[in-house]
This record gives C-alpha cells, sequence and structure tokens, in this order.
C-alpha cells in the first residue's frame, strides 16, 4: 500500500477527511521554500508541490505570480527534487504530491523524472496538462517505481473518459469543482458540492479529492459533507506566501489547523 493510500485509510478511520495543502517550490526562494514547506507540513495530511514552470496554463493569477518568483529565484526541477529529499531528511512523514506540467517531465525523461520522484520520497505525480490518451507510458514507469499517477476529472469530463481515467489512476482522483483557472473563492458554489456528488457515482475505488476555488474551513467541510475523501487547498495558501514571504510560516501553520477543522466530521 502506497503511503498516500495509507494516509486516507488512516484518514477514514478516523472519521476524517484529508486536507491537502499545496505550495509552489522555489517561492520566495528554493531556501525559503524548504522552510515554508516544512512548516505547512505540519498541519495537512498530503503536501502538494509545484514544479514552476513558464507556461502554467491551468493556473490562475495567484499561483501564476507564485511561479513567476520561483523561476526568477533561478528554480529548477532539481532543486525541487533537492527540497523533496529535504523534507524526508527532517522528518516530514507525510505523503508528498509533485504537481506540474508534462514539459518537464519530458525534458528531465520521463524514467528518470519518476526514478528520482521513488528516490527522493515523492510518493505521487499529477500532469495537470497530460490528457490520460496520452499517458500511457508515464502511468506504466510510474507503477514500475510505486509513484502514484493521479489523474484531474472535470465537470464536463464524459462516462467515457472518467471510466479511462480510472483504469489508469491510482492515489487519489482529483476533482476540479469548477472551469477555469486556479483561484480562492470567497463562496463556495453549489456547482462544487453537485459535481462531487456526481463524481462519487464513478470513483468508488479511489479517494476522490476536491480542488479550485476551496479556501475557507467552511468550504472543506461542505466537500468532506458531500461525500470527499480530501480538500484541496493552493491559492489561499500561495496568497500567504505571496503577502509574507520568507515570515509566512506562522500563518500557514495557523490557516492551515483552521482548515483541517473542517475535515473533522466525527
Amino acid at each position: 500500500m502506497s503511503r498516500i493510500a495509507e494516509k486516507f485509510a488512516e484518514l477514514k478511520r478516523r472519521n476524517e477527511g484529508a486536507l491537502i495543502g499545496y505550495l509552489t517550490l522555489g517561492d520566495p526562494t528554493p531556501e525559503d521554500s524548504l522552510k515554508l514547506a516544512l512548516c505547512l507540513a505540519e498541519e495537512v495530511d498530503i503536501l502538494e508541490l509545484g514544479i514552476p514552470f513558464s507556461d502554467p496554463i491551468a493556473d490562475g493569477p495567484t499561483i501564476q505570480g507564485a511561479i513567476d518568483r520561483a523561476l526568477r529565484a533561478g528554480t529548477n526541477t532539481d532543486h525541487c527534487f533537492e527540497i523533496a529529499l529535504e523534507l524526508r531528511r527532517r522528518g516530514v512523514e507525510i505523503p508528498l504530491v509533485f504537481m506540474t506540467y508534462y514539459n518537464i517531465v519530458l525534458q528531465y525523461g520521463e524514467e528518470r523524472f519518476v526514478a528520482r520522484c521513488r528516490e527522493v520520497g515523492v510518493d505521487g505525480l499529477l500532469v495537470s496538462d497530460l490528457p490520460v490518451e496520452e499517458a500511457s507510458h508515464l502511468v506504466k514507469i510510474c507503477r514500475k517505481h510505486g509513484v502514484d499517477m493521479i489523474f484531474l476529472i472535470a465537470p464536463t469530463t464524459t462516462e467515457e473518459r472518467m471510466k479511462k481515467i480510472l483504469r489508469n489512476a491510482s492515489g487519489f482522483v482529483y476533482l476540479v469543482s469548477l472551469l477555469g483557472t486556479t483561484g480562492a473563492r470567497e463562496k463556495l458554489s453549489e456547482l462544487t458540492i453537485e459535481k462531487t456528488k456526481w463524481a462519487l457515482q464513478y470513483v468508488t475505488d479511489l479517494p476522490l479529492a476536491v480542488g479550485f476555488g476551496i479556501s475557507k474551513p467552511e468550504h472543506v467541510r461542505a466537500v468532506i459533507e458531500a461525500g470527499a475523501s480530501g480538500a484541496v487547498v493552493g491559492s489561499a495558501f500561495v496568497k500567504i506566501v505571496e503577502e509574507k514571504g520568507s515570515e509566512a510560516c506562522d500563518e500557514l501553520r495557523s490557516f492551515a489547523a483552521e482548515l483541517k477543522s473542517g475535515t473533522r466530521l466525527g
């Protein structure tokens, strides 16, 4: 059983959902990014780490800004692997997921990239612009190295395509609950709850995590109560880093603890 599967099983026994927190690696600098990731790892169940890429088409302005800061600080893919390895060396035991774009993986070399994930302790890989129809080779490599390949599903995903994704996915399935790009919203859309329940008709053998627009404890609670196994929060954490920079640790911890309270159903 993978570290991701073990985490979801542990949380299920405690009648909790997973809080999955995202940060862009290298923001504001690679050194500060390590410190901030260590802080956030204290309060979230799974840490999703973005590898910066020059054309982040799935990301809204907040995460685009973080990616720009990271790239201007000189962050590259090897830095990201080094940060993940250092998180493990410093005692972080929760699952780590890399979120990136296919060009990063392709340029590094698929086999080399996934093998390096395994070596540094990265448990899952989400390649946001790689459609399942073109992912079979990478899925095969991930299975070989014991790295979970996580796929996105959207409100527009057809039943036929959903089945194809579920045949290839492992770890968890990530529901993009809204059309558009990432970004915090004040109010949780009714469509998010509707689409969570819709997705659960198909996603029965893997945990379902819901993201895009989730930024408050009540948002987290709503998707967990709707049946999701986890909630993904990204832009709201990245916004704190944008505002506080290297001094963001305390606020990241306290905000994550607030959000985590929304995952507890017991």
